[in-house]
């Protein structure tokens, strides 16, 4: 299995001549077309490759493009399975999924809540509702003052609220089509009572639970829940302008009382969906197939009628009512932050609770990596509908003097955006000379490991160089948390300046010295001006995806690390691929092997090696005895088990270790992303890790980790490398000769007491699964 960006089966498998074997354009399984009939043939001797292409399901058509719109989104969902790993603490853990359920949902809110400042406070209230910004712009002529039957704010209110409701249906409409093509994948049928009690069926193998790979119930129930409050969010805007004028002394008594009678009906309709979204999160034990019907669709549909309820409200006629000044937009967005600023330090609180339960030294910034990435996730959601906010205004109000703009408390956020670029450019620099400094001292290191090779200076330095900043991944973590505390602070000190001081940075440092005057007029100018290129490269790139497949593709490897785990925590994230990829592999392997009787080595490279090891722990305890793992480029401890480590931590890949019958793992010090797996070669549940970057040079028979791989294969120019050989890192694992040495050790070792292969006459690769399986094979008998 490939890894992210993708590749052709041709590549693959060294062969210009494949055949599809199972799958469609999405996702297929491809054989050599000599090898289509393998199994039916009785001479043919040695394994048979066969790959599992599987880019198509992150960068397909030119619809993936809009992903990008859902970004936070997708960032949020990552801080839900980035939990620590815990022990007896359930209530503790259903509450962290709690707390980041509710901090997706705010972030609905705030879309939502930005797409109605941009078109009922910008353009509808502040522009049409002043004849000098109507008349620059011909489109809003019918909805300026005395134009017509438009021209009442309250009804100019409701015809723009038909752009957030059609962001809330587009969101749906996404989501929906995207779980019929991934949530409704079956998972391989499994009898979870049959497991032998510790093949992952502990705490330390979630990934083994029949129902990991299978939220259909879950997307569908949020999708609902986060529908609605979109939905809800336009009846808010809507209602809340019109409910404050009536509220004035001599106002309309029916009309108030109306407005007091509809509000109540949103506070409640919000509460029933804080009440969906905080019910039981994930049921993993089983493969849930029931749908909440009344739920999915009686949830959406009594919040679309609360919102035709409101847009009747706010345009019945008020002669006395004219369009003034903004929105209570300060007061929405406000809220809408002070609601995430709270849930991410109590989410904080909670993490570390659990990571108190089993503390893990190599867990990133010590189990706060999930509260972290959920702040980054409200941060860049603030920054694409700030940015947003910025651009329609700058492009409403030509002038700058005949509009107020939008709230300031946008204008603080975008404020605080240069002292952490700044912050963040001084991170780079010490970074940078880290990676300088580690250069240098890992000289030595490369000339003991080339020992025969004269020495050239330049072939070392480049050498050390690119192992130094191969490093740089590990350093993730501490960049991670110096970004979200100083963005926390800075968030804080715009709410406090939005929300206290009523007015923009640059007028609050008015009579102040030059210094600190001229400092404030700068961050609020490049502010404004760095959110609002932050919002057009968005659109741009969106584009160019749009109609370039590179481009596409370019985004799809983004998503091969963010959309890996299931949407647990927002169903507008972009969707699972594993839901798709984890049932086909478990699927292929398990009709393989119960066709043939054969055995089979499973390898995979990069983001590959992870739906390698999902698609294992996925596999009946029979199948995995005929199953041998490869992994190369791997990430499994070094990113996903300090990132996700309730889930990849040390007992989970102890376990792994333990069920897989066997596993071998390739990696090079000049990797930036792949690593050892660091499991003990004794296969003991529960034992600590090692703790150093290389495992012990001895290469015993159940260590997982091979010694690192030369990379470069070769220092300078000798016989078999007339030419300077490449420094790889990364890539073209399969080059090296470890690799088919490796593959063919797995195969012998596999349980020499299986019988070889059935070959039944006849039969070939049907989609009963009658084939061999990735990088792999059939065993030679």
């Amino acid at each position: 299995m490939h890894g992210v960006g993708g590749t052709t089966p041709q590549e693959m498998l060294d062969d210009p001549h494949t055949v599809r074997v199972s799958g469609d354009d999405t996702a297929a399984l491809y054989r050599r077309a000599a090898d289509v009939h393998a199994e039916s043939r009785p001479e043919r001797d040695g394994p048979v490759p066969e790959a599992y292409v599987w880019c198509n399901l992150t960068s397909g058509d030119g619809s993936r493009a809009l992903w990008l719109l859902l970004l936070p989104f997708m960032v949020v969902n990552l801080a839900h399975w980035m939990r620590p790993a815990a022990h007896g603490r359930t209530r503790t853990v259903r509450l962290y999924g709690l707390l980041v359920r509710l901090t997706g949902l705010t972030l609905t809110v705030l879309f939502v809540a930005a797409a109605c400042e941009v078109a009922l406070d910008l353009a509808a209230w502040q522009c049409a509702g002043t004849r000098a910004c109507a008349a620059r712009h011909s489109w809003l002529g019918f909805l300026a003052p005395g134009a017509g039957w438009w021209s009442p704010p309250g009804r100019r209110l409701a015809l723009a609220a038909v752009i957030p409701a059609a962001l809330t249906g587009l969101l749906w409409y996404l989501s929906h089509r995207t779980w019929s093509a991934y949530e409704s994948q079956q998972p391989l049928r499994r009898d979870p009572e049959t497991e032998p009690a510790g093949e992952g069926g502990g705490s330390d193998g979630a990934l083994s639970r029949p129902g990991f790979w299978y939220g259909r119930r879950l997307v569908a129930r949020l999708r609902a829940a986060h529908t609605a409050v979109g939905l809800l969010t336009v009846a808010a805007a809507l209602a809340a302008p019109a409910a404050r004028f009536d509220r004035r002394p001599g106002g309309p008594a029916l009309l108030d009382l109306l407005g007091w009678l509809l509000n109540a009906a949103l506070i409640a309709a919000a509460a029933a969906v804080v009440g969906v979204v905080a019910g039981r999160g994930r049921s993993e034990q089983r493969v849930d197939r029931r749908l909440d019907r009344h739920l999915v669709r009686g949830l959406p549909l009594g919040a679309l009628l609360l919102l035709v309820c409101a847009a009747l409200y706010a345009g019945w006629s008020r002669p006395a009512w004219h369009s003034t000044g903004r929105l209570a937009g300060d007061a929405a967005f406000g809220g809408v932050t002070l609601a995430q600023g709270l849930l991410v330090i109590v989410l904080s609180c909670v993490a570390l609770a659990l990571y108190r339960t089993r503390p893990d030294p190599r867990a990133v910034l010590r189990g706060l990596g999930g509260p972290a990435v959920a702040l980054l996730a409200c941060a860049l959601g603030g920054v694409m509908t700030g940015g947003v906010a910025q651009r329609v205004a700058d492009w409403l109000d030509g002038d700058g003097t005949s509009m107020p703009g939008p709230p300031v408390l946008l204008t603080w956020q975008a404020s605080v955006i240069p002292p952490l670029l700044v912050v963040l450019l001084v991170l780079g620099v010490r970074l940078a000379l880290r990676a300088r400094r580690l250069a240098r001292a890992g000289e030595p290191a490369v000339a003991r490991d080339y020992p025969h090779d004269p020495p050239d200076p330049a072939r070392t330095h480049r050498i050390a160089r690119v192992r130094a900043l191969a490093t740089l991944t590990d350093q993730a973590p501490r960049v991670v948390g110096l970004t979200c505390a100083v963005t926390l602070l800075l968030g804080a000190v715009a709410l406090v300046g939005g929300l206290g001081l009523h007015t923009t940075p640059a007028r609050a440092a008015e009579g102040t010295p030059p210094f600190v005057a001229g400092a404030a007029d700068t961050a609020q100018a490049l502010g404004s001006w760095l959110v609002g290129l932050g919002f057009i490269l968005f659109v741009t790139w969106g584009r160019r995806a749009y109609k370039d497949a590179s481009a596409r593709r370019t985004i799809g490897i983004l998503w091969d690390v963010g959309t890996f785990w299931p949407r647990a925590a927002h169903p507008f994230a972009p969707p699972c691929y594993a839901e798709r990829a984890v049932p086909d592999l478990t699927w292929r392997m398990a009709t393989w092997t119960g066709a043939t009787g054969g055995r089979l080595v499973l390898s995979g490279h990069s983001q590959g090696s992870v739906l390698a090891a999902a698609a294992v722990w996925q596999l009946p305890a029979e199948v995995r005895r005929r199953v041998a793992l490869l992994t190369y480029g791997c990430p499994l401890e070094r990113l996903y088990g300090r990132w996700f480590p309730a889930h990849f931590g040390p007992a989970a890949l102890t376990a792994l270790h333990r069920d897989a019958d066997c596993w071998r793992n390739l990696y090079r010090l000049t990797d930036p992303i792949g690593g050892p797996v660091r499991v003990p070669a004794a296969r003991t549940p529960g034992a600590p890790p090692e703790t150093d970057h290389a495992p012990p040079e001895a290469d015993h028979d159940d260590e997982v980790d091979r010694a690192p791989l030369k990379d470069p294969l070769a220092y300078g120019r000798d016989a078999a490398h007339p030419l300077p050989a490449p420094i790889l890192g990364h890539s073209d694992y399969r080059a090296d000769p470890a690799f088919a040495e490796e593959r063919g050790r797995l195969l012998a070792r596999l349980r020499p007491d299986l019988p070889a292969p059935r070959h039944a006459a006849g039969e070939g690769a049907e989609p009963d699964g009658s084939g061999a399986q990735g990088n792999a094979g059939r065993s030679s008998g």
